[in-house]
């Protein structure tokens, strides 16, 4: 029988296997020409991959998604290496779920409550 361990989170207790240390979020950020027809095209086919992988689209060159764990990061990470339009800048960064938790965000001048984290990862 196996047992599931756990850690104190807040509130509510998480299974250690989705430790807010583990669970982390990839940010894809990009800047990709759009001058001509030809790239526009690219830079789309691209925001369309993201959201294929399970992406969400955060700003219009910004996407998120979280992951478990630096092997999951990595194979993403692998992934959208094999898809990058052939010109342009793509920057990927990872945080924990426990830093993301801590993001501030202003709009239209005036501070916002922070987005909730997902309770549980959907398996699908």
């Amino acid at each position: 029988m196996t047992t599931l361990h756990t850690e104190k989170r807040g509130e509510r207790t998480t299974p250690s296997f989705m430790s807010a240390y583990r669970m982390m979020w990839m940010l894809v950020t990009f800047d990709l020409p759009v001058d001509t027809k030809r790239h526009r095209a690219e830079a789309m086919k691209f925001r369309q991959f993201l959201l294929d992988q399970g992406f969400e689209m955060s700003q219009l060159s910004n996407y998120l998604r979280l992951v478990n764990g630096q092997e999951q990061f990595e194979t993403y990470t692998r992934r959208i290496g094999s898809h990058l339009p052939e010109r342009g800048d793509v920057f990927i960064f990872q945080f924990t779920d426990r830093q993301y938790e801590n993001i501030v965000r202003f709009s239209d001048q005036s501070r916002r409550t922070r987005k909730k984290n997902p309770e549980q990862i959907a398996l699908f």
